[in-house]
């Protein structure tokens, strides 16, 4: 088939998708409870999007996600980091690893990326070597379903949104701009989808822990498609006092969209669900055209 991949000559970003990585649902896929009443309206916003996958099927998946001080810890905490790797293994986040396949890397890919975005002044740590936990594993097992390989190389990219100060979401934007740009100069004619992840609204602890904010993150959802720029300029604050403490998560989804053409993209799936372990679960697939 050919895409705007092969037309280009070049390595082209096809789409963007967006899913929270609460990691209660990849519990749920690996101990079986995924038919369950509970987990079951959560897992069948995904059906439609697991067929779309099969479908498009992208050559890389750069995904951004935030890691959950498995492979960094408050010793070192890099505000954005590429894995340049040839694999990643999957963290033990204290019940041992999930029992998913481990993650196959796309070296040159990130970097050049890395290469690129650093000398358009976006400050990179270059990681060759990390173990990569929920935060990147259940997008994968949400849109993939229970394999034993995950179906394309993926470059793994952490963002800090757990200790501040963490990047702003125009900071993000920009960013999703730059790796545009970097993968659209690559001379090989991938087909690569870039996947926001995190959120939406919730908290863990503290007097508000459980926090769902269904409004702000469906407005959220709204200007993420019609109107990016704004989201972009939403300082910090708003999340935390909206969708609560770790709705700063949210603002990794601006980098997935940032990269994205100009231009209105088409929406292929939008899902929302609440809750899934007290977290609002939100979903998009938007598509370059």
């Amino acid at each position: 088939m050919t895409g705007p991949a092969q037309a280009h000559g070049t390595a082209r970003i096809t789409a963007s998708v967006y899913t929270s990585h609460v990691p209660a649902i990849g519990a749920a896929l690996d101990l079986g409870k995924s038919h369950e009443p509970y987990w079951q309206k959560v897992f069948a916003g995904y059906e439609f999007s697991k067929e779309w996958l099969k479908a498009s099927a992208p050559d890389v998946i750069f995904l951004v996600y935030n890691d959950h001080a498995n492979a960094f810890s408050l010793d070192m905490i890099p505000t954005f980091a590429i894995g340049t790797a040839a694999e990643f293994a999957i963290a033990d986040e204290g019940w041992g690893p999930r029992p998913v396949p481990k993650v196959i890397g796309h070296p040159e890919l990130a970097a050049h990326i890395a290469q690129s975005v650093i000398q358009d002044d976006f400050d990179l740590t270059i990681v060759n070597k990390m173990d990569v936990d929920h935060g990147l594993t259940v997008p994968l097992s949400l849109m993939c379903g229970q394999v034993d390989a995950w179906p394309c190389p993926v470059i793994p990219f952490a963002v800090n949104v757990v200790q501040y100060p963490v990047p702003s979401g125009r900071r993000c934007y920009d960013l999703g701009r730059a790796i545009r740009k970097a993968v659209h100069s690559y001379d090989q004619p991938l087909k690569v989808q870039i996947w926001g992840t995190g959120g939406l609204s919730h908290q863990l602890q503290g007097p508000r822990a459980g926090l769902i904010n269904a409004e702000f993150d469906n407005a959220f959802l709204d200007r993420l498609i019609a109107d990016p720029a704004a989201q972009a300029a939403v300082p910090h604050i708003d999340y935390v006092r909206e969708a609560g403490s770790e709705g700063i998560e949210m603002v990794m989804w601006l980098i997935a969209r940032g990269a994205m053409d100009d231009g209105a993209p088409k929406v292929s799936h939008r899902f929302y669900h609440v809750p899934a372990s007290n977290t609002a679960v939100g979903h998009l697939i938007l598509e370059n055209v």
